[in-house]
């Protein structure tokens, strides 16, 4: 049997020297704040992969997270966690399918004019009919159903975990890396995230994170996805989709979905 560089891969003495005597790294990522740097790496034969490397301990805690995760659950929209190996020098590292499309937001891109500007991945893809975006919505839905149905609750879910493919009109979820089984008991002051997505339990310790904090994550999602602009002032879709989202994001749990399967369920009526 062949030995496959990266997939049987066990331990390294570096990443990006090993990586480089394997194939050819032909994208870098090292402009993150989770502390991991990451490759898109073409081998000899032609396939390309993407390996992730933890650069901190708070990062290699949340590629230990991820590994769990990734174990768990599997949905054809969540680029999986195939392999993983040590790195004497940091590490560990794990090794990804790589995947076509283009990130819907990067924090980086707020220097070249932000989500606004024409050119930016979330604005084109605003800029499309609405029955890809729609697609592109059930898509997120139906990934969060699996998750949901295997324990899990959403963690730090916003567009920067979106990649799209513009060409195939698909879109896949990736650096799921905070999502945890639940529910749980936020035991810091705040859980890791964009504001813009998180539910007013995620910034007060104590408070339990469950599938009701999921909603209103896949709650502002859909509500951003399907805005014509950045100011949530052009909202695509009808009045009844509208209060969809408006329920899934309500500031008491008590008054949203009481999990994915309802929202998703009450979601698909609306576009019916």
């Amino acid at each position: 049997m062949t030995h496959h560089p990266l997939l049987d891969a066990t331990e390294v003495p570096a990443t990006e020297p090993y990586l480089r005597t394997v194939g050819e790294v032909f994208r870098a990522f090292r402009e993150q704040d989770s502390g991991c740097v990451s490759y898109g790496v073409r081998l000899a034969n032609g396939e390309r992969w993407f390996v992730k490397e933890a650069t901190t301990a708070a990062a290699r805690r949340s590629l230990a997270r991820a590994w769990t995760f990734h174990r768990a659950v599997r949905h054809p929209a969540v680029v999986p966690q195939l392999h993983r190996f040590a790195v004497r020098s940091g590490g560990p590292a794990v090794v990804m399918p790589w995947c076509p499309g283009e990130i819907l937001h990067h924090p980086a891109l707020h220097r070249h004019g932000g989500r606004a500007h024409p050119d930016h991945p979330l604005a084109r893809f605003r800029a499309q009919p609405v029955t890809p975006v729609l697609r592109a919505v059930d898509r997120l839905l139906d990934a969060h159903l699996a998750v949901e149905a295997a324990g899990f609750v959403a963690v730090d879910l916003y567009d920067g975990t979106f990649l799209y493919d513009f060409d195939a009109g698909d879109l896949r979820l990736i650096d799921l890396d905070e999502y945890r089984p639940g529910p749980f008991t936020l035991e810091a002051d705040r859980l890791p995230g964009s504001r813009r997505f998180m539910a007013p339990e995620e910034w007060r310790r104590g408070s339990r994170i469950d599938g009701r904090t999921t909603v209103h994550a896949l709650g502002r999602a859909i509500r951003l996805l399907l805005d014509a602009g950045d100011e949530e002032r052009a909202w695509r879709g009808t009045a009844e989709q509208l209060a969809v989202v408006d329920r899934a994001v309500r500031p008491d749990p008590a008054e949203r979905f009481t999990g994915v399967g309802e929202l998703a369920a009450a979601w698909r009526r609306s576009v019916r």
